[in-house]
């Protein structure tokens, strides 16, 4: 699967709305950790600034955008 298909599948099954929506912290570090391109990253990022504005989940994307730079 290309980083296109990776994205394409989490933003299909997860899409930042219902992810990010989760009351459940463990389910929204998990649905981070299954990101495998920037871009998708970025996605998520631009949906949390919009709608709620998280210092801790704003952090944890930005963990796992570092993470995906460094495998670069």
């Amino acid at each position: 699967m290309t980083n296109d298909e990776d994205r394409d599948a989490i933003l299909d099954q997860l899409p930042p709305e219902k992810l990010l929506s989760a009351t459940n912290p463990e389910l929204i570090r998990a649905g981070i950790q299954c990101m495998y391109s920037l871009t998708t990253v970025k996605e998520y990022v631009a949906y949390e600034n919009t709608h709620q504005n998280r210092a801790a989940i704003l952090g944890q994307l930005r963990l796992r955008a570092s993470e995906l730079r460094q495998q670069d």
